[in-house]
């Protein structure tokens, strides 16, 4: 873990904490050798390179209605409750979301809108195998559904034993999902990319997914959301916050991926040592400490003024922010994912249950992309009403620009209408 000032950086730490999209070059060849290979020969190579990563030899791609049935039977009820009651709010923030249509008068005879349309098909990537990402599930269909998206297929590993995680397929069915397919990693992009003889060909991909599916959804030519590599948080705290809170939320994090970063950036060095001493107090007691230990290689403890923190965290792009201070800072925040703010906003809220999306940008994207929400599933027309007597009060503008440009075309095309 790395402590110190953040203006005692080196030039080679800055590298490492900015420099988190390192990898995607080094998968790209094998990732793009795939993409070409189930392009040309679809459901055989896609069961080819299930075998050869997932272990996993497949006959039927498609998960059947009957095994999502039983699926949904062979939960603890209780756990079923839980899952509908994050898929309710989920949904509750996604429609707050929804754009419409709008058309509006801006001069006499000229009317000008924007027509919303929703995509006719989307794909979503569920991470799966060895573990089970049920709320990926609802995070990636509930939006795409909100949003009117005609059909929602999903993509997700299976098991080596050929079967899907349970969790997986009752969460598929709870947000709406209309196919599921068993199928991960390059070639599950590359089948939803390019489709198959049993995979749709999709209008979109989303969903997050390991340096090969990321580098797949880059070089597949499809719509994605964005390009998202291992989860990262980073807290600006000061020393008003709980040293006990922000080890378990930089633990939290470290737990999903050996990959994974967290940060901590204080203007109190007390509190930097409270974390360090927290965290290592709780590594005693963990259960993934494998995983956790590896992770927090990367992770960082830094000190500095908070107006050093919050440019930190603006330069960083966090794809959680959590904020712990006495001061509101909210409005000098420019770019993260999702934001936390409060003592009792930890990121594993939006993860499962408050209803925000966590499907987010990473590696710096945030400073350019927006997390999943319902605007990722839509396109936006505009439109135009345009009367005579509405053209006659841009007529003048328009063929000055157009013969300006040695567009004389367009300049005739209004004053054909003129005469």
């Amino acid at each position: 873990m790395l402590i110190k000032p953040i203006s005692e950086l080196t030039a080679e730490e800055s590298a490492r904490l900015f420099n988190r999209s390192a990898g995607l070059s080094d998968v790209m060849a094998p990732v793009i050798s795939i993409l070409n290979d189930v392009r040309e020969n679809g459901d055989a190579a896609v069961r080819k390179y299930t075998e050869q990563f997932d272990r996993a030899k497949i006959h039927e791609i498609e998960v059947s209605h009957k095994e999502i049935h039983e699926a949904l039977f062979s939960l603890d009820k209780n756990l079923l409750t839980h899952i509908k009651k994050a898929a309710s709010n989920i949904r509750a923030f996604h429609e707050a979301q929804i754009s419409k249509d709008w058309i509006k008068e801006f001069a006499p005879g000229l009317k000008l809108g924007q027509r919303i349309t929703p995509l006719d098909i989307t794909g979503a990537y569920v991470p799966g195998g060895r573990a089970a990402y049920p709320t990926t599930a609802l995070m990636t269909v509930i939006p795409a559904k909100v949003a009117g998206v005609g059909k929602v297929i999903i993509c997700t590993p299976p098991k080596s034993d050929g079967t899907v995680n349970p969790l997986t397929l009752a969460a598929a069915h709870i947000a709406g999902a209309d196919r599921v397919f068993r199928v991960g990693g390059v070639q599950a992009i590359a089948a939803m990319a390019y489709g198959t003889e049993t995979i749709p060909k999709v209008d979109k991909i989303v969903g997050p997914g390991n340096v090969y599916v990321t580098a797949a959804k880059m070089a597949c030519g499809t719509a994605i959301d964005f390009p998202a590599g291992p989860s990262e948080v980073l807290v600006i705290a000061d020393g008003s916050a709980r040293a006990d809170f922000i080890a378990s939320d930089m633990i939290a994090q470290a737990e999903h991926d050996p990959n994974a970063v967290s940060i901590l950036v204080t203007p109190s060095e007390e509190l930097g040592e409270q974390v360090k001493q927290e965290i290592e107090n709780r590594l005693k007691t963990e259960e993934r400490t494998e995983i956790i230990r590896k992770s927090l290689e990367n992770a960082a403890i830094l000190r500095g003024t908070l107006d050093e923190c919050i440019e930190f965290s603006n330069k960083f792009a966090p794809e959680h922010l959590e904020i712990m201070t006495g001061e509101d800072i909210l409005g000098r925040i420019r770019h993260a994912g999702s934001i936390f703010i409060g003592s009792h906003a930890p990121v594993s809220a939006g993860d499962y249950a408050s209803g925000t999306n966590h499907v987010l940008p990473t590696a710096g994207y945030a400073r350019t992309y927006s997390g999943l929400n319902t605007d990722h599933f839509v396109t936006k027309s505009s439109i135009q009403i345009i009367e005579k007597n509405g053209l006659d009060g841009i007529s003048e503008t328009i063929v000055s620009l157009a013969e300006a440009e040695g567009l004389f075309a367009h300049a005739n095309a209004v004053r054909i209408r003129k005469k």
